[in-house]
C-alpha cells in the first residue's frame, strides 16, 4: 500500500500555478494559521520567533496566489532538520509537497557540511512516510510518547543522506522517468492485447 502511494506521489508534476514566498514578520500569522491547520501538533511562539530570525529554509507555497503549503526546517551540526512541511488537504496531489522537498533539497546543495535531511513523523501517518520515502528519506528510529496530546503520541524518525551535486535529484528524476516509461509500455501492451 505504501509503495503504491509513493508510486502515485511521484509522477506528480509541481502545478503549474504554484510559486514560494519568503517569510516575514507581515505575514508570521498566516504560518501560524496555516500550521494550525495542516498540523495536530500546536507550536508555540519561540517555534515562530526563531524562524523570522533565521528565515532561509522556511518557503511559503502559494497556489493560484493563495497560501496553501509552507515547509519550516532549521540546521543544526552538518544536519537540516524539517520541523515541519505540509499542505491543506484540498491541495494535496498537486505536486506541491514534492515542490517544497525538491527546493529543500537544491538549497542545501548548496549548504555546505550539510550531510543529512531528518525528521520526525507520527507513527500513523503512512502517507507522510510514503512520501519521504519516495525521496530515499528511511525510516531509522522509533520514539515513544514523542507527542504531547496527540495520538498516537509515536514518532518515527527519517533521515536522508545527502549527496554533493545533482545526485540525489538525478536518481528522483531517473526513478520517476523509469516509472513513467514502465506505465506508458505497460498501456501500450495492453493495447496489443485488445
Amino acid at each position: 500500500k505504501l509503495r503504491n502511494l509513493a508510486s502515485s506521489q511521484m509522477s506528480k508534476k509541481p502545478a503549474p500555478n504554484a510559486n514560494f514566498g519568503e517569510i516575514t514578520e507581515k505575514n508570521i500569522e498566516q504560518l501560524k494559521i496555516l500550521n494550525t491547520t495542516i498540523f495536530p501538533v500546536k507550536y508555540n511562539e519561540k517555534f515562530y520567533t526563531d524562524i523570522i530570525q533565521s528565515p532561509k529554509y522556511t518557503k511559503l507555497v502559494y497556489y493560484n496566489d493563495v497560501l496553501v503549503g509552507a515547509m519550516c526546517c532549521r540546521i543544526e551540526s552538518g544536519k537540516c532538520y524539517i520541523m515541519t512541511l505540509g499542505v491543506l488537504a484540498p491541495y494535496r496531489r498537486l505536486g506541491l509537497g514534492s515542490m517544497m522537498l525538491e527546493k529543500l533539497m537544491k538549497m542545501l546543495q548548496k549548504e555546505a557540511g550539510v550531510e543529512e535531511i531528518y525528521l520526525h513523523v507520527q507513527t500513523s501517518n503512512n502517507e507522510a512516510i510514503a512520501f519521504y520515502q519516495t525521496y530515499g528519506f528511511q525510516v531509522t528510529d522509533k520514539l515513544l510518547n514523542y507527542y504531547k496530546r496527540i495520538e498516537p503520541p509515536d514518532c518515527f524518525i527519517l533521515r536522508k543522506k545527502l549527496e554533493q551535486g545533482n545526485g540525489d535529484l538525478d536518481k528522483i528524476s531517473d526513478k520517476a522517468t523509469d516509472k513513467l516509461q514502465l506505465d506508458s509500455d505497460k498501456v501500450h501492451i495492453e493495447k496489443n492485447k485488445a
